[in-house]
């Protein structure tokens, strides 16, 4: 026999694995039909930025309420604040030792979801409730207490659960989600289904408008070459070092780096270098316009 981290993933062994623990655990804790079970890496860590990219954008004013009861939501708070507002629930406490009662929280109506670690690993502090958030969304970080006692899932509309503390072996983040959730990832990640076609004819555009038909400085053959990744030489078909080294030196200045090609050897031990420009989707469409007129400048002016 041999265990499940040498088995593919692929297999027909391994889904039987993964869908059978789906189903114990639905059963373990009577999970509701509308709710998802995921199996992902990351660890809870991993969750900390998941859950307001996921969830934070829900309503416009981008905020979430933290009860920050210990080390680990306090470390989930500070993440959520790269995305959106972190309104703290109650003051700040001197020592990890208690939870604040109900009637000093400071929960806003307007937030996308309440947050709570239900048990604090470093400082034994546990919720023995689960707070009344009203029609806000409530979050549960169960690391350190999951499947130790029955809960009511559909009082959370997501829980998540590292496995290494309480019901198996690092490498997996259990996460339930309502599907309700699902798909409302900040405005940052484009969902439109044309964008990837926009993003690729952009990239192009501005790559092949310089480079498309330059046999004489392109490596690669025209019916194969790269829209995202173009190695080149400037000067002569095997570059001049003088030229190139000018090129990288002005391109330097307006910030764009890296422009030097990879080293690498051939079958015959030759090493190449010489230039390579990128178009990744990642960058602006004015860095893309500034690369392609620097280029034009230096291969056909200078």
């Amino acid at each position: 026999q041999i265990s499940v981290l040498e088995m593919s993933h692929r297999s027909s062994d391994f889904r039987n694995i993964i869908n059978n623990t789906e189903c114990l655990l639905r059963q373990l804790l009577n999970i509701p039909e509308n709710y998802k079970v995921l199996f992902l890496q990351g660890g809870g860590s991993g969750q900390f930025s998941a859950v307001p990219l996921n969830l934070i954008g829900l309503k416009k004013d981008m905020c979430a309420d933290y009860l920050v009861t210990g080390i680990f939501s306090a470390r989930a708070a500070k993440e959520a604040e790269k995305y959106g507002k972190v309104n703290m629930v109650h003051t700040e406490l001197d020592r990890f030792t208690s939870i604040p009662g109900t009637s000093s929280w400071s929960l806003n109506p307007s937030a996308s979801y309440v947050y709570i670690c239900c048990n604090e690993t470093a400082h034994g502090v546990e919720f023995n409730f689960i707070p009344d958030t009203k029609d806000v969304i409530l979050v549960g970080d169960m690391t350190s207490n999951f499947l130790s006692r029955p809960i009511d899932v559909s009082k959370f509309g997501l829980i998540f659960a590292a496995a290494q503390k309480n019901i198996g072996c690092a490498g997996v983040t259990v996460v339930i989600v309502r599907e309700d959730l699902l798909g409302n990832t900040l405005k940052e990640f484009s969902s439109t289904s044309n964008s990837v076609a926009f993003l690729s004819n952009l990239t192009s555009k501005y790559a092949y408008s310089v480079f498309c038909n330059l046999s004489q400085i392109c490596l690669t053959d025209v019916e194969c070459r790269s829209r995202m990744n173009i190695p080149f030489r400037i000067g002569k078909k095997g570059g001049d070092e003088t030229l190139e080294k000018l090129f990288l030196d002005g391109a330097s200045k307006l910030g764009m780096i890296s422009l030097k090609g990879h080293r690498y050897r051939t079958l015959y031990k030759k090493i190449i270098c010489g230039l390579h420009i990128t178009f990744y989707t990642g960058s602006k469409e004015t860095f893309h316009r500034c690369k392609a007129r620097f280029c034009i400048f230096h291969i056909f002016i200078r």
